[in-house]
């Protein structure tokens, strides 16, 4: 397929490893300008059970055969990380577009690699990323947006998470190696690069966790130094032997307003006000789930929607609003960049420059914080 498409036809997706990527298949199906061809699982049995919930007939245990389907114009990735890198540069190399869950790779050249390509085949890729489709980030970027912030000051992120028992790579992993839910909204909120970064590891996960990637941390800090700018963001990063709730968050502090997320789930996040009374500065705020920004038929996969079989071709399903919300607006601005011809966001070189800063960050670690500057090909001239 071309870069774009002008003749008004829908694109056609094959979506690509199904347990979290299982989540999709109803938003691309129902999407105005998507056409779901396809679905990938090894697992012969999950296949045929997605398969036939979602009243998917084309169904493919191998990848190398739906990179040959004519009729599939992009895949959505959603393997395990390691198979992000191959997994993409495999497609890109068959002519295919690119959707990728979070992060691009496990290796900068691997990174370079996948952008090189696109600006090769002028194809698309875009890393999915949620943080920057949440419902949290929607709302303050629309502030910042309409100057409600003032002047942005500090920007800090972090993502922790116990993830004891589950398998294969995952018991190890460098926390920074999975660093995008905190680097991307930093990066976002204005659009700028990660110039430099300097991060320090903390702690001691144990020995035997440590025998895998040999990366000792506990937890990794990271200051990045913005491009263009002269805003410096704080992202946290932990994976073990860290007492905390699973957590996603943003805060961003302006001169006129300042906005912190949640501190436990479930409860609402909190806007601060200068020069009001001391009581009157914090204020939590409800977030809405800019379903308005959508295709009226996937509006509803922000918050959950019951599906009736009978309608639409596969049994009823109840859809979470996953990740604030961000699923939909995730599939609508790909499918919406395949269709007008443009760069989604984010594109393939700011997809690198976010996941390079995570594993820039834990390269600075090992060497005891030393500052690291991102590679040029991830910047924006």
């Amino acid at each position: 397929m071309a870069a774009g498409r002008g003749d008004g036809r829908k694109v056609r997706v094959a979506v690509v490893g199904l347990g979290f990527g299982a989540e999709f298949i109803p938003i691309h199906q129902r999407h105005p300008h998507a056409e779901l061809v396809a679905i990938c699982q090894r697992s012969r049995d999950k296949l045929d059970q997605v398969g036939t919930q979602y009243g998917v007939e084309r169904r493919y245990t191998s990848y190398a055969d739906v990179l040959k389907d004519p009729d599939v114009d992009f895949v959505h990735i959603n393997s395990p990380i390691p198979d992000h890198a191959p997994m993409s540069i495999a497609a890109l190399e068959a002519g295919k577009h690119v959707m990728c869950t979070v992060p691009m790779a496990t290796s900068v050249e691997d990174c370079k690699r996948i952008v090189e390509l696109v600006e090769k085949t002028k194809l698309r890729y875009m890393m999915a990323e949620t943080v920057v489709y949440a419902r949290e980030f929607l709302f303050i970027k629309e502030m910042a947006d309409r100057g409600e912030l003032g002047r942005i000051q500090f920007l800090q992120a972090s993502h922790q998470q116990d993830m004891d028992g589950w398998p294969d790579y995952w018991p190890g992993l460098p926390p920074m190696h999975y660093a995008t839910h905190c680097v991307g909204p930093c990066l976002a909120l204005e659009r700028k690069d990660a110039e430099e970064v300097s991060c320090f590891g903390s702690g001691r996960i144990r020995d035997e966790l440590v025998a895998r990637y040999g990366s000792p941390f506990a937890i990794e800090s990271a200051h990045v130094k913005l491009a263009h700018s002269d805003v410096v963001a704080r992202i946290i990063r932990s994976l073990f032997d860290t007492a905390r709730q699973y957590r996603e968050s943003f805060d961003v502090y302006g001169s006129k307003k300042s906005f912190e997320w949640q501190l436990v789930e479930g409860e609402e996040p909190v806007l601060h006000t200068a020069k009001v009374p001391e009581p009157e500065i914090p204020k939590r705020v409800p977030v809405p789930d800019f379903a308005r920004l959508l295709p009226e038929p996937i509006r509803c996969f922000t918050t959950g929607g019951v599906y009736d079989a009978d309608e639409h071709q596969h049994l009823s399903f109840t859809q979470g609003g996953g990740h604030g919300g961000s699923h939909p607006h995730l599939v609508h601005e790909f499918v919406s960049a395949l269709v007008e011809g443009r760069d989604p966001y984010p594109n393939a070189r700011q997809s690198a420059n976010w996941t390079c800063t995570g594993l820039l960050a834990h390269d600075s670690a090992m060497h005891g914080g030393v500052i690291r500057r991102l590679p040029e090909w991830t910047l924006s001239s």
